[in-house]
């Protein structure tokens, strides 16, 4: 069996994904209103809470990389994932706020 990918991304690694459009999904778990006050270009908001009822969508895409504010709320998400056996899952380290420090200072901090 291939060992599995790291739980943790860097914010560069995804960004070099999706600059080599890459299929994966790319999730979301912060609060609406935090998605509302700021979020990544391409992303889907997908509750923490709401997870559970997004299982069997999340399994089909295989790959899922999952950010919150600081990466927290998603590397709780990643390792739920993999306990269900979505062995893609992963973690952006840092979250949306390494995002905006490393990748694009237009994602406002907060």
């Amino acid at each position: 069996m291939d060992d599995p990918s790291p739980i943790e991304i860097s914010p560069r690694e995804v960004k070099a994904k999706l600059d080599r459009e890459e299929r994966f999904a790319f999730v979301d778990v912060r609060e609406k209103w935090e998605y509302d006050t700021t979020h990544i270009k391409g992303s889907t908001l997908i509750p923490l809470r709401a997870i559970p009822q997004n299982l069997s969508a999340l399994q089909a895409t295989g790959d899922v990389i999952l950010f919150c504010h600081h990466g927290i709320r998603s590397l709780d998400a990643a390792n739920w994932l993999r306990a269900q056996g979505v062995e893609g899952a992963q973690s952006m380290a840092g979250g949306i706020d390494r995002w905006s420090i490393e990748i694009d200072s237009k994602v406002p901090r907060y």
